[in-house]
């Protein structure tokens, strides 16, 4: 079938609803440039961020050492803790300690997951011993980013006490230090007093189908 012209008449309106959409396209493009460019002139000032990642899901870490590795592209110093994997040989360990140790202090602080110890004691006293270095590098205002990784787990189990880390991070803590706690079961005082709070959902995990953790994936 010919148009009048002898264009085909689907050609024709097939460019025809390809027009439509671009224009349709640009002004909601550029309605939404508007309203993001209006909420942007609103903001002003940088601010050191308390950071939770939390929830059962993979990505927790992960996400941690990924800003880490952004400070790092900066050129920005930062440092992590970290408070129950301490005995695994990690590829973030790994990578920073033998690149980037002029840029990032990396404490591995703890002897284990709580259920390898099996030593309250000690695993409270690694805790603190954690903490303690913790506060050392969040006071030191050249650090522009700290990650305490799994210090949620610490909290979970009261080696450390909320109220005391709550109260350090809000009183204590540079205006421009970010810092960052992760692991499951975040405390609910911890999640009140930050400023970004990411839940990590679990939908699948190679865990379930027999599938052991592996090097680049999981450490």
């Amino acid at each position: 079938m010919t148009s009048p012209e002898g264009t085909p008449a689907n050609k024709k309106t097939a460019a025809e609803t390809a027009e439509d959409v671009n224009a349709r396209h640009s002004k909601k493009m550029a309605k939404i440039k508007t309203a993001r460019d209006k909420m942007m002139a609103g903001k002003e000032g940088d601010k050191g961020l308390l950071i939770v990642h939390t929830g059962p899901g993979k990505g927790k870490s992960s996400s941690g050492f990924g800003m880490i590795l952004r400070c790092i592209a900066h050129e920005m110093p930062c440092a992590v803790v970290q408070f129950i994997k301490g005995s695994w040989d990690t590829g973030e360990r790994r990578i920073i300690e033998a690149h980037f140790s002029e840029l990032c202090e990396f404490h591995a602080m703890g002897e284990g997951f709580t259920w390898e110890t099996q030593d309250r004691e000690r695993d409270v006293a690694m805790a603190a011993k954690g903490w303690e270095k913790a506060k050392e590098l969040i006071r030191d205002p050249r650090n522009r980013l700290v990650l305490l990784d799994e210090i949620n787990i610490a909290l979970r189990y009261d080696y450390l006490d909320i109220a005391e880390v709550v109260a350090f991070l809000t009183s204590e803590k540079p205006p421009l230090t970010h810092v960052v706690m992760t692991g499951r079961n975040a405390k609910p005082e911890l999640i009140e007093v930050a400023d970004l709070v990411t839940e990590m959902t679990l939908i699948k995990h190679p865990f379930r189908s027999g599938i052991k953790a592996q090097p680049g994936v999981e450490f």
